[in-house]
């Protein structure tokens, strides 16, 4: 009998035997009683800084099935795991399943494909991991970008040179899958039951050739270096692709393109596949000292080793109703350049597994959307945020040099002349400017408002030596490609758009699951190939 207990707390020296026992007692039998322990989930509760605690969700299996007495609220006595089933269709494929983009969803999209004897084609415009990590790191060095190959292109998609987190906000069986999957392939196991989840860019260049090299052995194939130009439509109905001025026939094309594939939301709009403009966020990358973040959150207890370098989450409504907002906040991490097109500007995050640099490092961003972008094209947004990364390159006086300023001067419009004890991390360089000149007035005002009320929250967030580098803009996808319940497009039937790209995801695991979803439906449909 398989037993879930929620809600247990331990101090933060406690270990498991401890929480065994705590189980136990919880269920009224003897600690011997219990033939299999483990733990669910582990979250750390630091509301009271001088009695930080852990809360534990554990599952136990016990022998002793009439001695249990417990009714409570906490204990669930748990049935027989319903598996998770995909019956393959009946009809027959012209031929094998296409995958376009080699980050999270059409990385689990082609895993799931390949597991049930689909043996897609995988198309990645950059390269393999192993490759493209020497280009990003030869960019971030000299400033000479790779338009193919980058932080936003290549094997594991953006999210591959950011802190790996795998936390989300959905409900889905799926996302267990995503986790174990994970774990099997190098991430730390940890992740399977922590409430805040988080691989590492180190580590996840490791999980991601793992799973290559899996979906490889189940008959898949991946081609690298090969970019979707165009699609060969025919009646509506999708009959194949041009790649790399190659024709290959295709009517199921999972697109998990990343929000990044500018020329493809092109190629899409010209081929008339239905999509709309979506509001997104732009901003700057705040850094702190991670000292300065540990005190604020976790008081005496800072740096203790159970805990790990602290993270934070602020959030406020400006006077004009827009959200502003962290977002994508890195522990102990670096800021670095994101850019994906020539003479334009764009920054993320990104963290090791350790998360044991000096620096905290978050977006800080305004909610915009089509109210701000102007023209009436479906791609409008796109445009906005080329636009500002435009200016923010030329503010930076070229070769991806970014543009800096403490947060005190930026509420003060003054520009900066010296650090504190935050020094940027981004690379290839910075200057001194004033970052008011490459961002949107609307968005100017809800930061200096933001960056005022997070001061509150944490003494000297903005008052302090922290450091903004400019600017950030691919918090997500600039449009939604529109899709019926089967996630196929409602324009081009054999089209499967999903994703981070598509309009429908937000974050590695979110991307994952839409991606299995779109497999499912192939699967669902048409007999393995």
């Amino acid at each position: 009998m398989a037993i879930r207990i929620n809600n247990l707390i331990m101090g933060i020296d406690g270990n498991l035997e401890e929480l065994k026992s705590k189980s136990a007692k919880k269920l009224r039998i003897s600690k011997s009683d219990i033939e299999k322990f483990r733990v669910l989930r582990r979250s750390i509760d630091a509301r009271r800084k001088n009695s930080i605690k852990f809360n534990y969700s554990v599952e136990v299996v016990c022998s002793a099935e009439k001695k249990l007495k417990s009714v409570d609220k906490d204990v669930i006595i748990e049935g027989r795991t319903v598996r998770w089933k995909i019956i393959p269709g009946r009809k027959e494929m012209d031929s094998r399943p296409v995958v376009v983009g080699m980050g999270p969803a059409g990385m689990f999209a082609g895993l799931l494909l390949a597991r049930k004897g689909y043996r897609p084609l995988i198309i990645e415009r950059g390269e393999k991991i192993e490759d493209r990590a020497k280009t990003v790191n030869r960019f971030w060095t000299t400033g000479k970008l790779n338009l193919e190959s980058n932080v936003q292109f290549g094997e594991g998609g953006a999210g591959t040179f950011s802190d790996g987190k795998l936390t989300t906000r959905i409900k889905d069986k799926r996302c267990d899958f995503i986790l174990d999957t994970f774990s099997k392939y190098g991430a730390p196991d940890e992740i399977t039951y922590d409430g805040k989840p988080h691989i590492g860019t180190d580590n996840l260049k490791i999980v991601v050739k793992n799973i290559r090299n899996k979906i490889l052995k189940l008959g898949g194939e991946i081609l690298f270096n090969s970019r979707l130009e165009d699609l060969m439509i025919e009646n509506k109905k999708l009959k194949g692709l041009i790649v790399n001025g190659s024709e290959i026939p295709c009517s199921n094309l999972i697109l998990a393109i990343g929000h990044s594939s500018r020329d493809t939301y092109e190629m899409l709009f010209r081929r008339k596949v239905f999509m709309e403009p979506k509001a997104f966020a732009v901003g700057v990358r705040v850094e702190h000292s991670q000292h300065m973040i540990d005190i604020s959150q976790y008081g005496k207890f800072a740096g203790h080793p159970k805990l790990g370098p602290a993270d934070y989450r602020l959030t406020y409504k400006s006077k004009s109703g827009r959200g502003v907002y962290s977002f994508c906040m890195c522990p102990g991490g670096e800021v670095v350049s994101a850019a994906s097109e020539e003479g334009a500007l764009a920054t993320n995050g990104m963290s090791y597994y350790k998360r044991n640099l000096d620096n905290a490092n978050s977006a800080v961003v305004v909610t915009v959307d089509e109210n701000d972008f102007q023209g009436n094209s479906p791609l409008k947004g796109m445009e906005f945020q080329r636009y500002y990364e435009r200016l923010a390159y030329k503010l930076g006086g070229g070769n991806y040099v970014a543009p800096v300023q403490l947060i005190r001067d930026f509420i003060r419009e003054k520009i900066s002349t010296g650090f504190g004890e935050v020094k940027p991390t981004y690379r290839p360089g910075y200057e001194f400017r004033d970052l008011k000149q490459c961002l949107p007035s609307k968005v100017v005002i809800g930061l200096k408002e933001g960056f005022i009320y997070f001061e509150k929250k944490i003494p000297g967030y903005a008052e302090g030596d922290g450091v903004i580098t400019g600017i950030e803009t691919r918090t997500s996808a600039p449009v939604r490609i529109l899709r019926n319940n089967s996630f196929e497009s409602i324009s081009l039937s054999g089209l499967y758009p999903c994703g981070e790209g598509a309009g429908y995801a937000g974050g590695i695991v979110s991307a994952a699951v839409d991606g299995i979803k779109a497999a499912e439906s192939i699967i669902e449909n048409y007999r393995p190939f």
